[in-house]
């Protein structure tokens, strides 16, 4: 007979692992999902920009911003109940996307409405995830577990990569519809398997005000963080509308204060009081930093495979976004060689050392990024982001596990959607932080290089037109697999291109593979340097907070109920005390 811990673990990754990937498999997706054979939408026409970021980051909004309420709950009313809840969710959210039947600006915004209620059941997925690991898991072993679930979160983003381009490539609608048999198959598996061994109080209250205090604030200042990157008036991004100042503003009022109303709140939804315990801030702040570098990379890395290196090297256009996941293959084979293994290291030596030095090889891999040129050798640009990759995963398990380790019993929910939370706030904000940093490099320099591009190409007359056109709108075509220029002069009024007298040998030139990704080359490497070592700078404070973070630490109450498989409690009474007597020792630290 299985024991019931592998059953938990084998569950809670499948969810995991079904939420990850469809965080991502939208990313390569996207050019037959918006393209002609899709729901249509033109890059190039006026506000289609703002589809693009929602369907990019909306899956990440609504999840951030309802994981610490779903913890909360789950302490209350039953982690393995509201986790069933989230199978449900996300399947039914799978088919709806599935079914879209909308086209243009409207199938587009049925799509955000649909993606937000499968980021809905993926919150109730990841909050709970880890707690259930935790409960079933003895401590000797939680780091291995946990590792496993790790790679299945992150190695997730992975993969929905590769997978996206695959299933696109026969049709849209399967990235969607993936997800309904597996959600199927594990509503029914967690609904008839899966064990409540959560220690509940039902006495206790929702935190309302904390709540609406967390996520209003949160809320408003992830929506004004997306609607800064949309043109406004005169000004490519919208960071001067009032509208956006009054959100980054009033939001970020509601967050500094929510930790004050946490502290007044007799039963807080966040448990400030958690942060004495150093095993579990220090691994929060770094978990927060590392995710915070490494959230916005695979989309400037896509950008630069998709809108430069792979039309360089003689790839259609309209094969580029699926090439692209196959050429980011390495992170994802960095993370699953290191992932498991990471986990299985830190129940044995803890995880200050082992973490510490995956964050420092992740901010190694940024800095030898920013030597790479737009046309790069494919060897060891490979073997830096498989580096990237296993740094990633020799920080996530250990760090995890650790956090976990350090609570107690009856707060692991609320501390599984604390962690989840500050990891997810940390990918969306990255998110917001890596778009700005491209637009303004595209807006700064784009206008230089398309003049000298276009002078070489005898095409000149064509400056005063392209000046015009909106930077996202370069990164929009780019990142759907379109080819630019071909797009571009098709919507020239026909009077105006003959004026030109342009040949058909400039023409042929302006819509070969190379002449867009060369002119639009040198601004995209001002902007990705800028993002590298931007992550270089805090994946490095990331690793000093690691090593921060104290001894190897379990919290006196973390196995306070029998396995489910019969082990006793009792037999793992040494380490229990070793916990008890390592917490005393972090005490006098703190």
């Amino acid at each position: 007979m299985v024991k019931y811990k592998w059953v938990a673990l084998s569950n809670t990754t499948l969810g995991v692992l079904m939420a990850s990937i469809n965080g991502t498999i939208i990313l390569i997706s996207l050019p037959a999902i918006l393209g002609p054979k899709g729901i249509d939408v033109n890059p190039f026409a006026p506000g289609t920009f703002i589809y693009l970021i929602w369907l990019i980051m909306g899956y990440n909004i609504i999840t951030a911003v309802i994981l610490l309420t779903i913890g909360r709950f789950s302490d209350i009313y039953g982690r393995t109940r509201l986790f069933n809840w989230g199978f449900v969710i996300f399947t039914v959210g799978s088919i709806l996307l599935f079914l879209t039947p909308g086209k243009g600006n409207t199938g587009a915004i049925e799509l955000i409405v649909f993606r937000l209620v499968q980021g809905l059941g993926a919150a109730f997925l990841f909050a709970n995830s880890t707690a259930i690991l935790t409960d079933a898991f003895p401590v000797k072993e939680r780091g291995k577990a946990l590792g496993l679930n790790q790679v299945a979160a992150l190695g997730g983003s992975f993969i929905g990569l590769i997978l996206g381009g695959i299933l696109s490539v026969f049709d849209w609608r399967y990235v969607f519809l993936v997800s309904v048999p597996v959600g199927i198959f594990g509503s029914i598996w967690s609904l008839l398997k899966l064990k409540d061994n959560s220690i509940r109080d039902m006495t206790q209250r929702i935190d309302y005000l904390g709540n609406i205090v967390f996520g209003s604030g949160l809320t408003i200042f992830l929506l004004a963080l997306t609607y800064g990157l949309l043109p406004y008036g005169t000004s490519v991004m919208g960071w001067g509308n009032p509208w956006v100042i009054a959100g980054m503003i009033s939001g970020a009022v509601l967050l500094i204060a929510f930790p004050f109303v946490e502290i007044k709140v007799s039963q807080p939804m966040f448990k400030m009081s958690l942060f004495r315990i150093r095993a579990f801030a220090f691994g929060n702040f770094a978990s927060f930093l590392g995710a915070l570098g490494r959230g916005g990379l695979m989309f400037m890395l896509i950008i630069l495979l998709q809108g430069v290196w792979l039309p360089l090297h003689n790839f259609s256009y309209s094969s580029t976004p699926f090439w692209a996941g196959i050429y980011m293959i390495p992170m994802t084979l960095g993370f699953l060689t290191m992932g498991p293994i990471g986990g299985a290291l830190s129940d044995r030596y803890g995880a200050r050392g082992i973490a510490t030095i995956g964050m420092t090889i992740v901010a190694a891999a940024f800095v030898i990024l920013t030597f790479f040129s737009y046309n790069f050798t494919y060897l060891p640009f490979g073997a830096t982001i498989y580096m990237l990759g296993f740094g990633s995963g020799m920080f996530a398990a250990p760090n995890t596990a650790a956090i976990m380790n350090s609570v107690s019993a009856e707060n692991r929910g609320i501390s599984s959607g604390m962690v989840a939370t500050v990891r997810n706030v940390a990918q969306t904000a990255s998110m917001g932080i890596f778009f700005t940093i491209v637009i303004l490099a595209l807006s700064t320099n784009l206008p230089h290089y398309f003049n000298i591009a276009l002078t070489s190409a005898n095409a000149s007359g064509l400056a005063t037109y392209l000046d015009k056109i909106p930077p996202t709108s370069a990164i929009f075509s780019a990142f759907l697999g379109y080819n630019p220029m071909q797009t571009i002069l098709s919507q020239i009024p026909s009077s105006y291109l003959s004026s030109l007298n342009l040949s058909s040998t400039t023409i042929a030139t302006l819509e070969s593979n190379t002449w867009f990704p060369l002119a639009l080359a040198p601004a995209v490497m001002h902007s990705l340097r800028d993002s590298f070592y931007i992550g270089a700078i805090l994946s490095v404070v990331a690793a000093i907070l690691s090593l921060l973070r104290g001894k190897k630490y379990y919290h006196p109450g973390g196995q306070i109920h029998n396995d489910p498989n019969g082990e006793d409690a009792n037999k793992l009474r040494p380490e229990i005390n070793k916990g008890e007597m390592k917490g005393k020792e972090v005490s006098k630290n703190e």
